[in-house]
């Protein structure tokens, strides 16, 4: 399975449409990101503790979710 960092790098956008983009854009240029993650708990915990750009959880949720079904395949 991929890494969710992998996952949501199929978000970048030069010009953000949305939140998730917006994100993407953010975990990019963040190098302590876990990047080969796939682990939920590993990866909210980071943005909870260490990620000051993640202004609202649900952005992450949001994207977790839509890796989660995409990725389960």
């Amino acid at each position: 399975m991929k890494s969710f960092y992998h996952y949501l790098m199929k978000f970048r956008h030069p010009k953000p449409k949305d939140e998730i983009s917006r994100f993407a854009n953010l975990a990019y240029m963040d190098h302590s990101f876990p990047k080969s993650s796939d682990a939920y708990h590993e990866i909210s915990d980071y943005l909870e503790l260490s990620a000051d750009y993640m202004e609202n959880m649900s952005v992450f949720d949001e994207a977790w979710e839509l890796y989660k079904s995409e990725t389960a395949r």
